[in-house]
């Protein structure tokens, strides 16, 4: 028995002029509460113009990968409704970041994945499918940072820090027991 709270998955939105963007997952037992855990945690520093949730298990989530394999399309049509269709189309950043590129009105979100393949090509390696209908939103007032001191201190990803390279790790361990003797 799984006794988490459901997975909801976080769109950002930075400026108006900028696309809504996965940031993150969180859980939670509502959607009241995952918009409310979703500013908590990802708009603690960042402004943010807009916050969107939805839960995970209403998006279709495909790879290139299965895309090669093909689908099985197991849902009926429905009558026409909006999808928002979210891309990643390179492999820079380690985080999922899809992107927002636009709204399809189709029966189904398989309907929708092939007709976003259509008009935004196929060459992505993540594509993502979110009914409008399960989007909940924050107001269309920007969210403000919660700490607002810590807007001036510096924010750096955490893809910014690198890694310590398992070679050079050794040299130092080697160099410091050199030093003790």
């Amino acid at each position: 028995m799984d006794t988490q709270w459901p997975r909801y998955e976080v769109f950002k939105q930075d400026t108006p002029n900028k696309p809504h963007q996965a940031v993150g997952s969180v859980h939670a037992p509502d959607d009241n509460m995952a918009l409310q855990m979703a500013r908590d945690v990802f708009v603690r520093r960042p402004k943010c113009h807009h916050l969107w949730v939805v839960p995970a298990d209403a998006i279709l989530m495909v790879t290139a990968q299965e895309l090669e394999k093909g689908l099985d399309s197991a849902e009926p049509d429905s009558a026409p409704q909006p999808f928002h269709v979210f891309r990643k189309d390179n492999q820079r950043r380690s985080m999922t970041y899809v992107d927002h590129v636009g709204t399809i009105n189709a029966t189904s979100a398989h309907a929708a994945l092939k007709a976003a393949r259509e008009e935004y090509g196929d060459d992505a390696f993540v594509w993502w499918i979110v009914p409008d209908s399960a989007v909940i939103t924050s107001d269309d007032v920007p969210v403000e940072s919660w700490f607002a001191p810590a807007l001036e201190k510096t924010y750096r990803h955490q893809s910014a820090y690198g890694f310590v390279h398992p070679q050079r790790q050794g040299r130092r361990r080697s160099q410091s027991v050199e030093s003790e003797a």
